[in-house]
């Protein structure tokens, strides 16, 4: 009874905190929303950091980062990772190096004050229209050639299993051979212990691990190596998983 508890007092003080500290880096957020590609995600990303550096362990949540020295400078990578609850977005978003955006729903972006933070940070899609879909993989593409990284979750949507990963999706490893722009597997862990799955309005403190592994070549990949792609990044992302999950 105490844990359930002591876990909604602390969602509210996430939910609260969350507020609050938005709240602060609003103004200068929605400033440079109105800046050219990439010094606007270039400059969320800047004020992010801050942001997330102070919020994370301000409810308990320190973000833990290994294999920040597989970031080759200089080079643009499409980064893929696990997906097991909402707070997975701005952990990932804030720790990669470098300039990045995701691939975020165009509803979020609706939202009043946070659906700013998701314009700038994410490129935008509306899964049910075609013509959605197919922009966003040229938005994808065009920031690509700007310098930013793109990061993507394969498995479309929140893990709720208890396996270590959901089935992936073509879509980012179609994009890392379309552009022949090197796949950096990525992996978060502990992030279902603090929001954990069928729990409504509940949360647990924990610190995050967040590990990269190296990079995987695209170069001279066709659409046909797709398929062998795909299930080597899933089973190595599945294997390191297992291995490291109590880390």
């Amino acid at each position: 009874m105490f844990k359930n508890i002591f876990g909604r007092i602390f969602a509210a003080w996430m939910l609260l905190m969350f507020a609050v500290t938005m709240l602060v880096i609003f103004i200068p957020v929605w400033i440079i929303s109105f800046w050219p590609e990439p010094r606007k995600t270039k400059g969320f990303l800047a004020i992010g950091r801050i942001w997330m550096k102070v919020y994370m362990p301000l409810i308990g949540c320190p973000v833990r980062k290994k294999g920040m020295e597989y970031f080759a400078p200089g080079q643009t990578y499409v980064v893929v990772c696990n997906h097991n609850s909402l707070i997975d977005v701005p952990v990932t978003s804030a720790e990669i190096p470098g300039i990045n955006k995701t691939l975020a729903k165009a509803s979020m972006g609706k939202i009043p004050l946070f659906g700013v933070l998701y314009r700038i940070g994410g490129i935008l899609v509306d899964r049910s229209s075609e013509a959605s879909r197919k922009q966003s993989i040229i938005d994808m593409k065009h920031a690509l050639s700007l310098g930013i990284h793109i990061l993507l979750y394969p498995e479309g949507t929140r893990n709720r299993t208890d396996q270590p990963l959901k089935d992936f999706y073509d879509g980012a490893f179609a994009l890392a051979i379309d552009t022949q722009t090197p796949l950096m597997p990525s992996l978060l862990f502990h992030t279902k212990k603090i929001l954990p799955v069928g729990k409504k309005f509940y949360a647990w403190p924990h610190h995050i691990a967040f590990h990269f592994l190296p990079p995987l070549p695209t170069t001279g990949l066709t659409k046909d190596d797709l398929p062998a792609f795909k299930e080597k990044v899933f089973r190595l992302m599945w294997d390191y998983y297992l291995a490291n999950n109590t880390k």
